[in-house]
């Protein structure tokens, strides 16, 4: 249950909505933040949390995390990867609808959203499926999705190659004020790739995916977007190219805005010598001009969230030939410290950064959350900036172990998280 009064005092907090940056206590009662600064007359916390040192922040919003559940418990589960989510600070999280079944009727959705609310340590929100089965070919019924707790629809990774059933589907998600979720990849020519067409691919003896696969994508869709009216929202931007065509689309009025998996901000194509098969993720890593664009464009606006892309697999997905090793990363419990790495590094000021993972995702979706002000839910991250610490297999919690960042040193780790008021991580 969540504590009924708590008072979290002496911390500094940060409230990227608000502009807010200051050391001053906040009084919880009932999951909601009833004040900040002064307790309310007759407030007498049950508990007190000693925040010195520490940064209070919203909790964090992830646009893309996959829980494996229904499906593929194998690899994660709803419980297993909320808790990751948790010690990662993260209090809301989208689920993509590419489970088993796929999130196209309002039973899936329902189902997940019954199961994170009993199981789970954080909010769960189902993003429904943009066509039927995800195969492209029928759009699908949005209405009854977005009654059922879906806050946006996608596709997942699949393509839709017939831009006919893409522009009705966009339309249709227009009519009910639906973010729509775009994967931006060309399916005929990212098909058979496995890492980013260039020098390294060539090296390697590895099937590329050239960067047209993107910008082709891209320039697609922000037609369409033009055309419908739709919002659009780009997941998981990986080229230079693609982040100027969206600003300039931006600049005319177009509703897109974009997203970029936290992973490639640090990682480029030369990870991938030694056929590491921790770095085969999708979109794959691309150059180093690439990765600098995006962290110019993140520091900018231009690309308006950070994302983890968690992707957990069992061990036996990673320790096939690279050719037939599954992508993706178990991101949910180093995406706020990479994002204050790029602090330390001066990519962007602290509030800016923590404006990626709160508010800013929270306004992609049209949700009140990243936020703190009184009346809000107490969804809250608190961090120490200097602490230095290396992720380890042993005090992993997601399920899939399969990060290229374990025993690499990181900035910043968290000491407690709130969801709706209930203190669902605390470390010592």
């Amino acid at each position: 249950m969540a504590e009924r009064r708590l008072s979290i005092q002496q911390g500094r907090v940060i409230d990227p909505a608000s502009g807010l940056d200051q050391i001053i206590d906040l009084h919880l009662i009932g999951g909601r933040i009833v004040a900040i600064g002064a307790m309310p007359d007759g407030f007498e916390p049950q508990r007190i949390i000693d925040a010195t040192g520490l940064v209070v922040c919203p909790g964090l919003v992830d646009l893309c995390a996959r829980l494996r559940e229904p499906g593929l418990e194998h690899k994660g589960t709803i419980e297993s990867e909320t808790r990751a989510a948790a010690a990662g600070g993260i209090t809301t999280l989208c689920c993509p609808p590419d489970t088993n079944p796929v999130i196209d009727t309002p039973a899936v959705a329902q189902l997940i959203r019954r199961r994170a609310k009993t199981r789970g340590q954080a909010r769960v929100l189902p993003v429904g499926a943009l066509t039927k089965g995800l195969a492209g070919l029928q759009i699908s019924e949005m209405a009854a999705l977005k009654e059922a707790g879906c806050p946006a629809v996608g596709n997942a990774d699949r393509t839709i190659s017939n831009t006919r059933v893409k522009r009705r589907a966009l339309e249709y998600a227009a009519t009910f004020d639906l973010t729509c979720f775009l994967h931006p990849a060309d399916h005929d020519l990212s098909e058979g790739g496995l890492v980013h067409e260039g020098r390294v691919s060539t090296q390697l003896g590895l099937p590329g995916i050239p960067e047209a696969a993107e910008t082709v994508a891209v320039a697609r869709d922000l037609a369409l977007a033009e055309q419908t009216g739709a919002r659009v929202h780009f997941r998981g931007l990986s080229t230079a190219r693609a982040t100027e065509m969206l600003a300039e689309a931006r600049s005319r009025g177009i509703a897109a805005s974009a997203d970029v998996s936290a992973h490639q901000l640090f990682l480029t194509e030369d990870d991938l010598y030694g056929f590491n098969a921790n770095a085969h993720v999708i979109p794959p890593l691309r150059t180093e001009r690439d990765r600098d664009a995006l962290r110019a464009a993140v520091a900018s606006g231009a690309i308006s969230a950070i994302c983890s892309d968690h992707r957990p697999h069992e061990p036996d997905a990673k320790l096939a030939p690279f050719p037939q090793t599954r992508p993706g990363i178990s991101a949910l419990e180093t995406l706020l410290s990479l994002v204050l790495e790029l602090v330390a590094d001066g990519v962007m000021d602290l509030s800016t950064a923590l404006a990626r993972v709160t508010c800013k995702p929270a306004d992609i979706l049209n949700r009140p959350y990243g936020r703190i002000e009184i009346g809000a839910r107490a969804d809250l991250c608190l961090f120490d900036p200097n602490e230095r610490w290396r992720p380890t297999a042993e005090h992993w919690l997601s399920h899939g172990q399969n990060t290229p960042f374990f025993s690499r040193e990181l900035q910043g780790r968290v000491r407690y998280t709130l969801s709706n008021g209930r203190l669902v991580y605390e470390r010592a």
